[in-house]
């Protein structure tokens, strides 16, 4: 089967969507049919540059910033185009081209402006005001952007959803997901750990005080202050912890800055985006990990990849997490610091419980985000799509 993936974003940009198109590509890349012959002709296109990355190392093609006439033939010529985020362009080729279109949702831009699902710019949770037909509310969230640049982005909401309406299969990595989006012909599959994210769980680590990492992008979504609120509460406890921010961003120099202030005082180590090997090692001094997003998560990368570490995972209460952890890990309010430094408390000073989360959280992760079971299902969609 000639296979087509589009993710507008790719390997050497880093961040969610490119590392899990890498991970899909590079699994299907290596299926092989009853007779030993691949089972995909693949070709991933992208508008990243590649800048100095060797796209010849990679099992299967890569076509970067390919013309309109140049993305016309290659879909023309494809058996199926799998579309990473609902992309306007290449849906629409595929529909007059009359292939079949699969688009894997990564976010919420069939459903939300902003494709976010947060109100700006605070950037708290929203109720939903878009698919509720509350659409005033969706023009002022963006207005900081201007009138134009809101309106531009409430109307493609519409044209996104009108699409997808009409493309073969719609793939979201969780069901919470597929409730929000409403869409058609749609599939829950969660996404695979490939054999190089799960090591064998290890034993807690003895050292003391305890470290609670956080892993992840710093931005104001993704809660890196919450997790300070609630350090400070238990720093003023007279409880002895450490707190090991792994991950870049744009927040990094404000939150620095945060953390040379009061009880946190010598109490935070900031890491950086760590390469694999530093970041096993870096991880393996933590007691727990906290995943404490305001919003805007899908699925919850971090939460089954540190659950398959075997670490206690402690996460904010959106949809997406809770499906993706089930009972290998605990929650707490969104937004809410009381609530996360009670949580974090009970892992401190439970072993059982900890244990526990470590025991159940691994397995529950394993089998959640099985990577063959993930590839055998796109190819089964890709399948039915053709039919």
């Amino acid at each position: 089967m000639k296979l087509l993936i589009y993710s507008h974003f790719f390997a050497p940009s880093v961040g969610g969507v490119e590392t899990l198109v890498l991970s899909l590509a590079r699994g299907l890349a290596g299926l092989l049919s009853p007779s030993g012959e691949p089972e995909f002709d693949l070709t991933v296109i992208t508008q990243t540059p590649a800048e100095e990355f060797d796209d010849c190392t990679r099992p299967f093609r890569v076509n970067r910033r390919p013309s309109l006439i140049h993305l016309w033939d290659l879909i023309h010529t494809s058996d199926v185009v799998h579309i990473a985020g609902p992309a306007l362009t290449p849906i629409i080729l595929g529909l007059i081209a009359r292939k079949p279109v699969v688009v894997e949702h990564h976010g919420f831009q069939t459903i939300c402006p902003n494709g976010q699902l947060l109100v700006e710019p605070a950037g708290s949770p929203c109720p939903g005001h878009f698919m509720a037909g509350r659409h005033g509310e969706c023009l002022r969230c963006n207005s900081s952007q201007g009138w134009f640049v809101s309106l531009r982005l409430w109307l493609l909401t519409f044209v996104r959803r009108f699409l997808c309406k009409r493309v073969s299969a719609n793939i979201t990595p969780t069901a919470w997901l597929g409730s929000l989006v409403q869409l058609p012909r749609s599939v829950a599959i969660p996404h695979g750990l490939e054999a190089n994210a799960a090591p064998v769980a290890h034993a807690l680590p003895s050292a003391h005080p305890p470290v609670i990492a956080f892993q992840g992008r710093l931005v104001t979504t993704k809660g890196v202050g919450i997790l300070f609120e609630a350090a400070c509460i238990l720093l003023k406890q007279n409880r002895d912890i450490e707190l090991l921010i792994i991950g870049d961003g744009p927040e990094r120099d404000s939150l620095e800055e945060r953390s040379k202030q009061g009880p946190l005082a010598g109490r935070v180590r900031f890491a950086g985006r760590l390469a694999e090997a530093q970041l096993e090692a870096a991880l393996a001094e933590a007691s727990a990990v906290v995943v404490p997003s305001l919003g805007g998560e899908v699925f919850g990368l971090v939460v089954a990849e540190n659950m398959a570490r075997g670490l206690p995972v402690l996460t904010s209460d959106l949809g997406a997490f809770v499906e993706v952890a089930g009972e290998g890990g605990l929650s707490f309010r969104t937004g809410d610091t009381a609530a996360l430094a009670l949580e974090l408390a009970r892992i401190l000073d439970d072993p059982v419980l900890a244990a526990r989360l470590t025991e159940l959280g691994r397995q529950r992760a394993l089998d959640l985000c099985d990577f063959q079971r993930m590839l055998a299902a796109h190819a089964r969609v890709y399948e039915r799509a053709r039919t």
